[in-house]
């Protein structure tokens, strides 16, 4: 049975449309999310078995976390979480649509030590005409200043900044010195166990570095509205895998619909490999191949 019933106060809902992103209390029950963390966990293990790097070899980019993109295709036992029926109702009445999609899934664990992650806006980097997407960010054992906890700058989604700052290779370009955003103060979020942050597109952010021992362990989800389009050839493979030209609707078992779905109904995943540009990404990123 689809969910029909507001999920969200109104109140968080309008945090979210002034400031770009809100914190949702006890959105997900602690026990499940302990089971999510642990197939997350050794999702993330096994995509990266084969880096032994010393996390100081490693790159600007690969120093600030490990990232693991799709997990749900190749690791049904992620799916669920990536498909949560309370995590996609969020989405949609944060964004005020009917339906949302899933753009992909990523598991951000930020190594003990890792550094900060630099200032920068998510949608830029994907080819989405249409502005609205929201992210859910996950951490399954919480989330401090201490282990880089998320900060936001509070209203910047709705500047009209939209700015591709290239965190993946050499010292990018210092987004918050943007005279736009100059004079906006980032706010730290911490998040208790259980508690899912999610942040506009548009919204600036950043984190900092991992000076606990033990790994900043995140899962996150980006959303989008059901009928949004391809704007530009700039690819990713969300749209290019399913050959979606410019100004075609994205709709493919690539980026399947993520709320509302039947309970229980969990999308299979694409027969097409994911394809991506080398050297900007860390080891493991992808699928190898797909699983059922």
């Amino acid at each position: 049975m689809i969910a029909t019933s507001p999920l969200l106060d109104s109140g968080l809902i309008e945090t979210f449309r002034r400031d770009g992103f809100v914190v949702v209390d006890g959105l997900l029950d602690v026990a499940e999310l302990d089971d999510y963390g642990v197939a997350v966990t050794a999702a993330v293990d096994e995509r990266t078995s084969g880096d032994t790097r010393a996390l100081a070899d490693k790159s600007r980019y690969q120093q600030a976390f490990l990232q693991c993109m799709n997990l749900w295709e190749d690791h049904p036992a992620v799916r669920p979480l990536t498909f949560h029926p309370r995590l996609g109702q969020a989405a949609a009445e944060l964004l005020g649509v009917a339906a949302v999609r899933v753009w992909h899934d990523q598991a951000l664990y930020k190594q003990p030590g890792g550094r900060p992650t630099d200032a920068h806006q998510d949608h830029p980097y994907w080819p989405i005409e249409q502005t609205a997407s929201v992210t859910a960010w996950i951490p399954f054992a919480g989330s401090t200043k201490e282990s880089g906890a998320m900060a936001y700058l509070p209203g910047s989604h709705a500047i009209g900044l939209r700015k591709f700052v290239n965190i993946f290779v050499g010292e990018p370009e210092d987004i918050l010195a943007d005279p736009e955003v100059a004079g906006i103060e980032p706010v730290l979020v911490e998040l208790p166990k259980g508690s899912v942050a999610f942040h506009h597109g548009l919204t600036v952010h950043l984190a900092g570095a991992n000076t606990t021992s033990r790994d900043r362990a995140v899962h996150t989800i980006i959303y989008f509205p059901d009928g949004s389009t391809r704007g530009y050839p700039s690819p990713h493979f969300a749209v290019d895998r399913a050959g979606i030209g410019i100004g075609q609707q994205i709709a493919s078992d690539v980026t399947p619909v993520a709320w509302p779905r039947p309970d229980g109904d969990l999308p299979e995943p694409p027969e097409s490999e994911i394809v991506v540009p080398n050297g900007i990404i860390n080891p493991g990123a992808v699928p190898k191949r797909r699983r059922r």
